[in-house]
């Protein structure tokens, strides 16, 4: 282990990076939405979407891949931007990206209370109001609140702890998938029609998720400085991560449809879990089912690790008050920053299940313009830096660089009135502007008293 008293502590190995960002990217959709993907494109057609939408992530991923083995420091896309582009830009970008994963951490505490009772129903008891049609519980928020707090204990005390808790949870996932996989492989019942549904307009409705679906993968670069590996290493693990989540994605798809016929697939909330019932019985259902509450554990302790190193690194910068920036004297965790993450995770519950939705859509605009901000960030340190030492070098950098900047305003483009990701007015427009104004605010405040 390598540790500098004063800073980060070098302790995560390679499976435990794959873990974290293969984690991050597997959440409870492989569970509840496979059926709507076959549904609207076909088993045929699902799959290529996510081949398709796979692609462009890679693209991204490679200008990530460069630029964190080359600055392996916490933060990330703050620390590329600020190189490239200075302070300003990178207070945009990094602001932007921390939507998104507040967003997700926050949607994960209502989530696994949600999931649960498809295991005990019935649990969630005690009426105390209705936010946008949900009506919340107490015993459900009781849930979500307990977890928030755990998963936050679990990131203050060590981020190898953390680590180490998704590496046996994405093993749990990976089992689960490969089950499922294997029994739809031996299956007699295996059709997957109709292969093709709606034609090119079914495949672009499922093509333009396939972006929110792999978000995660940066949780690596956030944690750069905590990696105990050479940094060209770093940079081929995230390119892999992404990878083996495609397949990963690819593969339910398969499974589900394989075992479903087209008409069940909307019939049941949890698809997927569905196939490992009529594959396995009941055991194969709660195996599944424990696979997607796995998913939900990894994605919401990676975005903990991911947002609690760009709140450190803005604060380390100027840009967020001073005492988010404090690492714990023993743990080496920016831990104030993870208990304000855990303290805003606590109060989600309390809006219900909705408001929850609209603020990961919200969050998942913003993440498309942080990737937007890492591709030109990459390429103006193409120009302006090209003896920069760069241990993993993208082989036609510039082209790549130029087609992930395209393709990420691209997809930006899709969440706009009229397309089919279009963010719903008012409510996901007003939590972008609210948070827009919220950072302005701030970003003037830090400014000026500096001054």
């Amino acid at each position: 282990m390598k540790q500098d008293r004063t800073g980060f502590m070098r302790v995560i190995q390679r499976r435990e990076v794959l873990a974290l960002a293969f984690g991050a990217m597997i959440g409870w959709s492989w569970m509840a939405l496979t059926g709507i993907w076959v549904h609207n494109a076909g088993s045929v057609g699902a799959m290529l979407a996510f081949a398709a939408g796979g692609v462009a992530i890679i693209f991204v991923g490679l200008t990530y891949a460069e630029l964190a083995a080359a600055m392996p420091q916490a933060g990330g896309e703050h620390v590329y931007s600020r190189r490239a582009l200075g302070h300003g830009f990178s207070f945009f970008c990094t602001w932007a990206l921390l939507l998104a994963y507040i967003a997700v951490v926050a949607f994960e505490a209502v989530a696994l209370p949600t999931v649960v009772e498809h295991i005990f129903p019935n649990y969630s008891q005690v009426y105390l109001w209705t936010v946008a049609g949900w009506e919340v519980e107490l015993t459900w928020v009781l849930l979500g609140v307990g977890a928030s707090v755990v998963m936050t204990f679990i990131n203050v005390i060590g981020i190898r702890t953390a680590a180490r808790l998704q590496m046996l949870v994405t093993a749990l996932i990976i089992s689960a998938g490969l089950v499922l996989a294997g029994g739809a492989a031996v299956s007699s019942a295996v059709s997957l029609q109709p292969l093709m549904t709606d034609g090119a307009s079914g495949m672009l409705g499922v093509l333009v998720i396939v972006p929110l679906m792999l978000v995660g993968f940066d949780v690596i670069p956030q944690s750069a400085e905590e990696i105990n590996l050479p940094y060209k290493a770093i940079g081929k693990l995230l390119v892999v991560s992404i990878l083996f989540a495609i397949a990963f994605y690819m593969l339910i798809i398969w499974s589900t449809a394989a075992t479903l016929e087209y008409d069940e697939l909307l019939n049941t909330s949890v698809p997927t879990a569905e196939a490992g019932r009529v594959l396995f019985g009941v055991w194969g259902h709660g195996l599944l089912l424990l696979g997607g509450i796995g998913g939900i554990l990894t994605s919401w302790n990676a975005f903990i690790i991911g947002a609690s190193r760009a709140m450190y690194s803005m604060a380390r910068d100027g840009q967020l008050p001073s005492w988010l920036g404090d690492l714990h004297p023993r743990y080496r965790t920016p831990w104030k920053s993870v208990l304000l993450i855990g303290v805003m995770a606590s109060i989600a519950p309390l809006f219900g299940r909705q408001t929850m939705v609209w603020l990961v859509d919200a969050g998942s605009f913003g993440t498309i313009v942080a990737y937007a901000c890492v591709a030109l960030s990459f390429l103006v340190l193409r120009r302006r830096e090209p003896d920069m030492e760069r241990p993993y070098l993208v082989p036609f950098g510039n082209l790549v660089g130029l087609i992930a900047l395209v393709l990420s305003l691209a997809i930006a483009v899709l969440f706009l009135p009229g397309s089919p990701a279009a963010l719903i007015w008012p409510y996901e427009w007003l939590i972008v502007g609210g948070w827009a104004l919220l950072g302005l605010a701030l970003r003037n405040g830090m400014v000026n008293r500096t001054r």
